[in-house]
């Protein structure tokens, strides 16, 4: 992503100036679901969360308008699509930097993480059988263990 004259390289970009710099017009209901994204606590939202969250905001968009500029900010790079559990997408906004994700097979919690080790394993098996990795995507699915769990479903 270009950096104009005046934006410095550990400056980050504002809503507008990202949503400019990867082509596309800077609409109130892109801007609004692109700033959901930097600011949310949430990493990984769906359409409808989004939807809801920007309900829950005061900000009239349709369901079908979250849907076009989610799709339209991950052909512009701005955002990564998942399909973690099932056939939901959720997404994610691309920060450049690369992690994996845990997946709680229980209640969906996703947590990111970055292991040296692993990515330099993979890259030495996929060297051994004579490929060289571009890019890659894991997603580790298991249960949580912590009995403290607040996203665990309660027994009945």
């Amino acid at each position: 992503m270009p950096l104009s004259d005046r934006q410095s390289a550990d400056q980050p970009l504002n809503s507008t100036t990202r949503v400019k710099t990867s082509g596309l017009k800077a609409t109130l209901p892109r801007l609004r679901i692109l700033e959901l994204f930097e600011k949310s606590t949430v990493r990984h939202l769906s359409a409808e969360d989004v939807y809801k969250l920007l309900q829950k905001d005061g900000t009239d968009t349709g369901l079908a308008t979250v849907y076009r500029v989610l799709l339209q900010f991950e052909q512009a790079g701005l955002l990564i699509r998942h399909h973690f559990e099932s056939d939901k997408a959720v997404f994610e906004l691309n920060q450049g930097s690369h992690h994996d994700h845990l997946v709680c097979v229980q209640c969906g919690h996703v947590e990111e993480f970055y292991d040296a080790d692993i990515e330099k394993r993979q890259s030495e098996v996929a060297q051994a059988r004579g490929f060289r990795v571009h890019d890659h995507s894991l997603h580790i699915y298991a249960d949580c263990l912590r009995n403290s769990c607040p996203r665990r479903p309660l027994k009945t």
